[in-house]
């Protein structure tokens, strides 16, 4: 939102500042006077359509473009067109101005470049709650997204310039209003930064990430936060230590070199604490060495590489299992080095990345950096895998058998799978999703081999065709004329590509398919006591994502919508299927008479930030502001957000999960739930702990009043003699 306000001479002056600033980073980006030109003029333009005009913290809105086009610099890399287009992204938007305007002054590519820019916020800002839509199966925000995504096949550098956008907004997020903060934050982690990391931008993608969890969970964050600077302080002269011997040996080696210091940022802390149910003691790769060496000519600099880590091997005990090859086998966003991790001198373990020039600009850059270094002439193995993927999204995106909604889930999905590379019998190298199987593989390599499959071979070892593969593994397929799909290769096939290809096969028996499919819907239902209604009916389209009638019977008539999937329907609303059964009392700004349920996908606490959704039905589900499902939920209907303040609970406790691990002993036991139920007079639901070679672990389900509860807990249960971790964990 902007505001107008005339510009003061404080005002003036800080835009003066700030584009001097950007033009100096500019002239060494664009050295051609013409080049420069062009931007001068963009920025002049800009300037001038958005004089007077203020952004919701009160400066100068010019100041928002000129950020993004420093981004679109400083952390991308584009030129000058791309950076002209930063600048004049908000114009044909805000102000009178049209893209022929733009066009006439700038050329057709800029113009175009700007065109994109400008759909893309046309949609994104487009929140009228009052389009009407089939609420079970349709949203228009992910028919936004899906538009957005489109641009990739048309000009990358749109989606490039729209995340620099994207990262500027979240840097000044302060300034929103906290329902429209929670809207950008979970668009941008269920999209926008997946997609920075699937381009390779993991500058951006971290940064992101950080300020997500900044708002998301403040307390985690400023804790950890707090634990990095103290450990810094402590560690840094630590690590200098550990860096020394390695200077001087690549010194003597006659390399030339740079070797930077780093540290795991807040979130990827955070990330490893929740997905390992450890606390932040135990994140041992807390620390990172990175060496960035300049090629010497003549030598491939891929195995001087190999080179530097077998001196810094010989230096320092390396941990076996650790070492990454992505040289040898890069990402398939181009991303290229060696990564190993050492034990240092004080018994700390130290990841060590090594990377060439090139390679830390395709590191740091991605993409557009990737692409630069190709029209040099240095061609890669991996050259041709993003192109693959990005024809393989515009696949996705113009399929015509599903909706804008069900689209958005396959693309996160994919953005977020990682990648493995096995091996043809013949030695040549795939790449396949991270948990395919070796049907997968089959039908990677060709429709047919897939259908006639009949076993693998992985590694030269007989397996049925549900093995998972594995890095590096060599997979023959074996097949039989006589060979045809089955019905239970879709319980455990992985990739969308197969698993299509299996029910397409079964379409020849569509109308059979959905005969049996009616009648064991309409069986279930009456065994579970449901109404066969178009509600109920709206239910399942929902949960699947399938508008078709006929498609959905098929469907289930297959098996995909099984007896468990039923109960999680019906069970549920199919819009939400986090609803629990547990109400309580929670405020808001007004006495709206909502009813307000806690999500049991993420059990929240008073005192935990929460996020609210409300739905169609008029229920507001509160779950934590960290919930994955919510934010799932929201990337699609960021219009259904609220914000719910946690008020007088209509019940005393709250069930949480608390995982606990320590040194066995007699009696440890039996001074836990004295402290649990005598000390701290809390319910104890359920408890699973074993005891293996002197070592318990397990956990324990509580019921809690609150955080402050939760935290006080904690704290005496880590004084407990005998537990070394104790975390609070998802039920």
């Amino acid at each position: 939102m902007s505001s107008f306000s005339k510009f003061t001479g404080k005002d003036f002056a800080q835009i003066d500042r700030e584009k001097a600033s950007l033009l100096d980073i500019v002239r060494k980006r664009c050295p051609d006077c013409e080049e420069y030109q062009v931007v001068c003029k963009a920025f002049d333009f800009a300037n001038e359509a958005h004089k007077n005009v203020r952004r919701r913290s009160g400066e100068p809105y010019i100041l928002h473009p000129m950020a993004v086009a420093r981004i679109v610099v400083e952390n991308i890399g584009l030129g000058y067109k791309s950076i002209s287009a930063a600048l004049l992204h908000d114009v044909v938007e805000d102000t009178d101005y049209s893209v022929e305007d733009i066009r006439n002054l700038f050329g057709d590519k800029i113009a175009s470049l700007v065109e994109g820019l400008t759909k893309i916020k046309t949609v994104l800002d487009n929140e009228d709650r009052n389009q009407k839509v089939n609420i079970y199966t349709e949203s228009l925000q992910a028919e936004n997204f899906k538009r957005i995504l489109l641009t990739l096949g048309d000009d990358v550098r749109v989606v490039l310039i729209k995340l620099a956008d994207r990262l500027h907004n979240c840097r000044t997020i302060d300034s929103m209003p906290e329902h429209k903060r929670d809207k950008i934050l979970s668009e941008t982690m269920f999209i926008f930064i997946p997609l920075a990391h699937r381009l390779g931008l993991y500058g951006i993608k971290s940064e992101m990430e950080n300020i997500w969890l900044r708002f998301k969970e403040p307390e985690a964050y400023n804790d950890i936060a707090a634990r990095i600077k103290w450990s810094v302080e402590i560690r840094d002269k630590e690590i200098d230590a550990f860096i020394a011997p390695i200077e001087k040996s690549l010194t003597d080696a006659g390399y030339k070199f740079t070797i930077l210091k780093r540290i795991k940022t807040p979130y990827s802390i955070w990330r490893k604490m929740q997905t390992k149910g450890i606390p932040f003691e135990q994140v041992y790769d807390l620390y990172a060495v990175r060496i960035i060496f300049d090629p010497v000519s003549g030598i491939d600099e891929r195995q001087q590489a190999y080179l530097i880590y077998s001196i810094v091997t010989s230096l320092y005990k390396d941990q076996p299992g650790r070492m990454r090859d992505w040289i040898k086998l890069p990402k398939s966003n181009g991303y290229e080095a060696l990564h190993c991790t050492l034990m240092s001198q004080v018994g700390i373990w130290v990841e060590v990345q090594i990377r060439s020039r090139r390679m830390d600009d395709i590191a740091e850059k991605g993409i557009a950096a990737h692409w630069a270094y190709k029209k040099e002439g240095y061609i890669t193995e991996n050259d041709s895998e993003m192109d693959k993927w990005l024809a393989k999204l515009q696949d996705i995106l113009t399929s015509k058998d599903m909706n804008a909604s069900e689209l958005l889930d396959i693309i996160h999905n994919d953005l977020i799978s990682s990648q493995i590379v096995v091996f043809t019998p013949k030695g040549e190298q795939k790449s396949i999703q991270n948990g395919a199987t070796a049907l997968d593989f089959a039908y990677l390599i060709h429709t047919h081999i897939g259908h006639s499959a009949i076993a693998a071979k992985v590694n030269m070892k007989l397996v049925p065709l549900s093995r998972v593969l594995k890095q590096g593994d060599q997979v023959e397929i074996i097949t039989t004329s006589e060979g045809h799909p089955q019905l239970d290769w879709l319980q455990f096939v992985q990739t969308r590509h197969a698993r299509n290809l299996i029910i397409d096969y079964f379409r020849i028996s569509f109308k059979e398919y959905v005969a049996k499919g009616d009648r064991i819907y309409h069986e279930r239902l009456l065994a579970m006591e449901v109404p066969d209604d178009i509600e109920t009916f709206r239910k399942f389209q929902g949960f699947a994502q399938i508008n078709d009638r006929k498609e959905l019977l098929f469907r289930i008539g297959l098996g995909l919508i099984g007896p468990e999937e039923f109960k999680t329907i019906l069970k549920d609303s199919a819009i939400s299927t986090e609803h629990s059964d547990n109400s309580f009392v929670i405020s808001t700004s007004k006495d709206d008479g909502r009813k307000y349920e806690m999500a049991s996908c993420c059990n929240p606490i008073p005192g935990d930030p929460v996020i609210g959704l409300l739905y169609p039905d008029g229920t507001v589900m509160v779950h934590k502001k960290s919930c994955k499902t919510a934010e799932r939920i929201a990337s699609k209907h960021g219009n259904w957000l609220v914000v719910p303040e946690w008020g007088a609970s209509s019940r005393e406790d709250f069930p949480v999960r608390i995982s606990i691990k320590g040194i066995d002993r007699v009696g440890i036991l039996n001074e836990l739930t004295f402290f649990i139920s005598k000390t701290l007079g809390v319910n104890i639901r359920k408890i699973q702990l074993g005891s293996d070679g002197g070592v318990f672990e397990g956990y324990l389900e509580l019921l809690v009043s609150d955080r402050d509860g939760l935290n006080e807990m904690l704290d005496g249960f880590a004084k407990i003699d005998g537990i070394r971790e104790v975390v609070r964990t998802d039920i």
